[in-house]
């Protein structure tokens, strides 16, 4: 397995797809069901190869992760052949990105030297999906690029 599990919740999400996927393989629900008691093995395969499709499906589609830590923000865009970042750290222990507080406070404090920008661009390893799902289990989420849009055209600017 490449990627990981979906949840048994993400199972029943994807009932449908998963049935869908059973048929491509000329499996009824029957042999299906006859296959979770007397193979399980097989079954657990099954479940697995699925759920690397799932998640190949959904990391083809990442264009934007960020990871926001109380006094850290990464921002990043997936291209093709590399991942560019823009990171924006703060020294001040009272403020916590995570609140809205924080926000707040970083909107009215940009550009005050408190406020460290990065930017950064890093090749993907041999293989780009894993990279992108790796940071998604560490912590990273999907998002459409607002804020990376916003602090790009700040960045630049």
């Amino acid at each position: 397995m490449k990627y990981s599990r979906l949840t048994k919740e993400q199972f029943e999400e994807l009932h449908q797809e998963f049935i869908n996927f059973l048929a491509t393989q000329s499996i009824t629900a029957d042999e299906w069901e006859d296959i979770k008691k007397n193979k399980p093995e097989t079954a657990e395969q099954e479940l697995d190869v699925f759920s690397d499709l799932v998640w190949l499906g959904v990391l083809q589609k990442v264009e934007y992760l960020e990871h926001i830590s109380p006094n850290q923000i990464h921002l990043f865009q997936c291209n093709e052949k590399s991942m560019r970042l823009i990171a924006l750290r703060i020294e001040n222990k009272r403020v916590d990105f995570t609140t809205k507080e924080g926000f707040n406070w970083l909107r009215d404090n940009l550009l005050s030297d408190s406020v460290e920008f990065f930017n950064a661009k890093k090749d993907y390893s041999e293989d780009k999906y894993l990279d992108i799902f790796k940071m998604i289990q560490s912590g990273a989420n999907i998002t459409k690029g607002e804020l990376f849009n916003y602090f790009a055209n700040l960045v630049k600017g």
